[in-house]
């Protein structure tokens, strides 16, 4: 006897459900590739170079506070429809949306200033003048940004985060690492706790987890017109980006670890040429397919966080002063949204034209700095993910407000921890 046509209803359902799902994806993979923007591979890099496999366990770590805070800022843009500044502004009132806002450009514009730096640094490897590359890469994003629409831009990101993993994945095989001994440093914390050491795993945390990184994904999903009915597939978006972002983050650090940390290759991160250290010392111990994949994944990863920092950024201030925002308006429409986004990339590529600027410290500091600055914007993720009549059905239960608190705490202890270890423990 045959099934009833009823019973063949659930299979095409699942297969509409799956399809719709797929269409969600995007914030959450974007935000995660773009975590490793030139600032993140230059402190992983640095991380590698210095401590070894020694500050593997931190990427575990973060990867966990990463999803569930990555999670609470999908929620509320599902659940609003706005971005965080706006929803602070409306809650909180104007002082604190400026304090917010103001919080949050300091961070961004340190990183902005990062990734032009990291393409200054991988376009060196190819004799390229600093000058000439701040130019082609503030040309390149705005064109991009300004010109695109909104799908493009979404797959591009994409793509170039997909790019820029399987570079550094083949440079963490090419680097033939010893895998036992980096499976146990993932689990167990090591290394001297000295002051430095306290600051790589700020910085570390603060290249994972981003003010930036918290403000787009909202946006983005409000901008991309998601609502509650999608919560499922950005789940599975922001499940995939932070593992994503922190899988390619342990390469990186495997690379650089048994490359170089291994065979006592010491790096000055305060020489402008740094970079080009680490990826010419490469060559002798991975190969030269090695040194040329770093130097192409840290070209595409500055032009990724070229893409989206000063976008967030937009987003930010506009969303705070009720302008029109998004990708999807041309300029006419939203001549406040693209000209603020052009002013931060524009000032940042002057910003690394300074004669002998040290580009790796440059970046390496601009992820300490947002870790500093990441507790203040959590702190109104939580008290907005917790309102139940501004967040309805999609309010954060007592599980997601008691993860995102501890991981709110623990950031705040982590700086208290780092300037304690910068007075009283040894250097």
């Amino acid at each position: 006897m045959k099934a009833p046509r009823f019973f063949m209803g659930p299979k095409a359902f699942n297969r509409v459900r799956f399809a719709a799902i797929l269409g969600v994806l995007g914030p959450g993979l974007v935000s995660g590739f773009a975590d490793n923007d030139a600032g993140g591979i230059t402190t992983y890099s640095v991380a590698g170079v210095k401590y070894g496999y020694e500050l593997l366990w931190v990427l575990l770590a973060s990867q966990i506070v990463l999803f569930f805070t990555q999670e609470v800022g999908a929620r509320l843009g599902l659940a609003t429809g706005q971005g965080l500044t706006g929803l602070v502004r409306e809650r909180f009132g104007v002082r604190w949306v400026t304090f917010l806002t103001l919080t949050m450009l300091v961070a961004n514009v340190g990183s902005i200033v990062a990734e032009f730096a990291g393409t200054a640094a991988a376009l060196s490897l190819f004799n390229v003048p600093p000058a000439v590359s701040a130019v082609l890469a503030a040309s390149v994003v705005i064109l991009l940004l300004t010109r695109g629409s909104f799908g493009k831009v979404q797959y591009l990101f994409v793509a170039v985060g997909i790019g820029v993993s399987v570079a550094y994945f083949a440079s963490a095989i090419m680097a033939k690492p010893d895998w036992g001994l980096a499976a146990s440093s993932l689990l167990v914390p090591r290394g001297s706790f000295s002051a430095a050491y306290w600051l790589a795993v700020v910085a570390t945390v603060g290249t994972t987890i981003t003010p930036w990184g918290q403000a787009f994904i909202q946006s983005y999903c409000a901008d991309k017109r998601l609502g509650p009915e999608d919560l499922v597939g950005e789940r599975l978006d922001v499940g995939l980006g932070a593992l994503l972002t922190n899988l390619i983050a342990g390469f990186i650090v495997v690379a650089c670890a048994s490359a170089l940390a291994a065979h006592g290759v010491q790096i000055n991160t305060n020489d402008p040429n740094a970079v080009s250290q680490i990826a010419k010392a490469l060559t002798p111990l991975a190969g030269e397919g090695a040194t040329i994949l770093f130097a192409i994944g840290l070209l595409a990863a500055s032009f990724l966080g070229l893409g989206v920092v000063p976008l967030t950024s937009a987003y930010a201030a506009c969303e705070a002063f009720g302008w029109e925002t998004g990708v999807n308006w041309r300029w006419r429409e939203a001549p406040a949204f693209y000209g603020l986004m052009v002013f931060f990339i524009v000032f940042a590529g002057f910003f690394v034209l300074i004669p002998g600027l040290p580009l790796v410290e440059v970046m390496f500091m601009a992820q300490v700095i947002n870790a500093l600055l990441l507790p203040f914007v959590l702190v109104f993720v939580m008290l907005l993910a917790s309102d139940k009549k501004l967040m309805g059905p999609l309010v954060s239960g007592r599980f997601l407000q008691v993860v995102g608190w501890a991981g709110t705490g623990l950031l705040v202890l982590l700086s208290l921890t780092l300037a304690w270890s910068s007075f009283f423990a040894p250097a």
